[in-house]
C-alpha cells in the first residue's frame, strides 16, 4: 500500500508543482537539476510526503519558473 500524504495541504502543494513540471515539458530529475535538490525529494514532494522548508520552496519555485506564491495560495494549514 503507498504511503499517503501528509496532509491535504502537502497533497495539493504536490499537485501544483507536477502539472507545472508537466507544462514545462521537464521530467523529475531535470526539475530536482534546476532547482538544486535531488530528484527522490522531488518525487517526495509531488506524492505530498514532504514538508519543505521556505529554503527548499524557493528553490523549488525557481526550478518550476514561478513565483512561490503561486504554489502555495490558499493553502492552509489542518488543525
Amino acid at each position: 500500500m503507498p504511503a499517503q500524504p501528509i496532509s491535504e495541504a502537502a497533497q495539493t502543494f504536490g499537485a501544483r508543482v507536477r502539472a507545472r513540471r508537466q507544462e514545462l515539458g521537464k521530467s523529475q530529475e531535470q526539475l530536482a537539476d534546476a532547482s538544486g535538490l535531488h530528484w527522490t525529494f522531488v518525487g517526495q514532494v509531488e506524492r505530498g510526503r514532504r514538508n519543505l522548508s521556505l529554503h527548499n520552496l524557493l528553490k523549488l519555485a525557481e526550478g518550476l519558473q514561478v513565483d512561490p506564491g503561486e504554489l502555495v495560495q490558499g493553502l492552509r494549514a489542518e488543525e
